[in-house]
């Protein structure tokens, strides 16, 4: 299977797609700017030393609103145009820049091999909606998260110790603290790149490092029972591997705010290798959860359904021979392993099919992991205010509880009980993994599992990185 680039099929509906795009800017970036001038708590401090600062929101707001009010007419036609154009639009595009720099081939029988993958949030909403994440300025974001992306590509002073344990608990596991993230990562999985040109720039700034991306993935306009998806799904994968195969399911039960967006699945098939003339092959499935905290069964839901996804994608795809080397399935889950409102989804059957690192069973995880999600209105405190500073705050229990969000009860609110506990904190960013049996047996080992403060200031949440080991099992 070949991808082709564009999510259209000829340059015609690419370049109406485009008109109907350009017709609906103006009134999109004049409800953006509206919503953009609440203020981040970091903007709220400087309006403080500086008076003049809330002129600008009584000066600018009404001219906006004019600008929206007037916009909508050419908007109308924008989205009569826009809207129809779906019905043709492949739900990904996909990027394949030729480099120069490629990884070697894996041949079976033969010596072992160790694959990096990174799953992180990077919360690239247009600029309006990330001030309820306490975050705003997206242009200077993507730039420097794409920036902190790739400096460990071009950079390879990764190397020192920073393995982390919890003070007094156990001994030290797989895994670490870590401020950058790791070289030479194969597979980087983002969730919340849901601004189209975050997402455009964000490719950009990676394809000199991976030759396969696939971005701006899912289904716009009406989807389902007349529910209008105005973003995406927030879903980019970025591979050094061939793509071999790529699908999107959107979940059809969002609800509230979430149903605005084009939650879903995305599962590629990577071609790492050959074994004795056969493929060997790795699947990759990234996904983005439900978010209202008191919504557990939709969640549990959208597993299932994810479940049976990758299978059925898996099924398609796969050819008698293939050496299936991983089958990674990672993600926002927005569920943790410690609070008692997350119960149900904390025995889901995902825990049986694959393989969490930090997970002991429910509600207990190794001692050494931690939790992934900050506390949104501490994000730009002196303590957590460079990857550098974050990463010394919480290998302290003390910084732990007071800047990661904490264990919730089923209705979102605080749990009171946990307040006398050994602090982890909410860990919503997951990659789990299981191995196929195959013509060639394989053993896989968790070499590392990083939680990755490098975006400190640039995402509420921390990435994950895991290395997996993969050897040929000895007959």
């Amino acid at each position: 299977m070949v991808l082709r680039e564009s999510p259209f099929p000829n340059r015609l509906l690419r370049g109406l797609y485009s008109l109907g795009q350009h017709l609906l800017f103006p009134s999109y970036w004049a409800t953006d700017c509206l919503l953009d001038l609440k203020e981040t708590t970091a903007e709220r401090r400087q309006r403080q030393c500086c008076p003049r600062c809330p002129l600008r929101a009584l000066v600018t707001g009404p001219l906006l609103l004019l600008l929206l009010i007037l916009s909508m007419p050419v908007a109308l036609l924008g989205l009569l145009l826009w809207l129809p154009l779906q019905a043709a639009r492949r739900p990904f595009a996909y990027k394949h820049n030729m480099l120069s720099r490629q990884p070697a081939g894996w041949e079976l029988p033969g010596t072992g091999q160790a694959f990096s993958f990174v799953s992180a949030n990077v919360c690239l909403l247009p600029n309006g909606l990330a001030k309820n994440s306490n975050l705003g300025q997206i242009k200077q974001r993507v730039a420097r998260i794409g920036q902190h992306l790739t400096q460990g590509e071009a950079s390879a002073s990764f190397a020192g110790p920073r393995s982390h344990q919890f003070d007094g608990e156990g001994g030290a596991g797989p895994g670490e603290i870590s401020v950058p993230f790791p070289p030479d990562v194969d597979f980087m999985c983002l969730q919340e790149v849901f601004d189209q040109r975050a997402g455009a720039r964000l490719c950009q700034l990676l394809s000199p490092f991976y030759e396969h991306i696939v971005y701006d993935v899912g289904a716009y306009g009406l989807q389902g029972c007349c529910t209008l998806k105005v973003l995406n799904s927030g879903l980019f994968l970025a591979s050094r591997y061939p793509v071999l195969a790529a699908q999107y399911r959107c979940y059809p039960n969002g609800i509230r705010e979430d149903a605005l967006s084009a939650k879903g699945l995305l599962s590629v098939q990577v071609q790492l290798g050959s074994a004795q003339r056969q493929r060997i092959v790795g699947y990759l499935n990234c996904t983005h959860l439900h978010a209202p905290a008191a919504h557990a069964q939709i969640r549990c839901d959208q597993l299932t359904m994810g479940l049976s996804w990758v299978q059925l994608f898996q099924d398609t795809h796969a050819q008698h021979g293939d050496v299936v080397a991983f089958d990674v399935f990672c993600g926002d889950f927005n569920f943790d392993n410690c609070s008692s409102g997350d119960e149900l989804e904390q025995t889901h059957d995902i825990f049986r099919q694959y393989q969490d690192p930090c997970r002991v069973g429910p509600r207990q995880d190794q001692p050494w992991a931690i939790g992934t999600l900050l506390n949104y209105l501490e994000i730009h405190e002196e303590a957590v205010s460079t990857p550098e500073k974050l990463k010394r705050t919480l290998e302290q229990e003390e910084g732990r509880r007071t800047y990661l969000a904490g264990p919730i009860l089923r209705d979102g609110r605080p749990d009171p009980s946990a307040a006398g506990s050994p602090w982890e904190g909410r860990r919503i960013d997951y990659i789990l993994y299981r191995e196929h049996p195959a013509p060639i047996s394989l053993t896989t080992e968790v070499e590392k599992f990083s939680f990755i403060t490098q975006l400190a200031g640039c995402s509420d949440h921390l990435a994950v990185g895991l290395r997996l080991l993969l050897n040929p099992a000895p007959q």
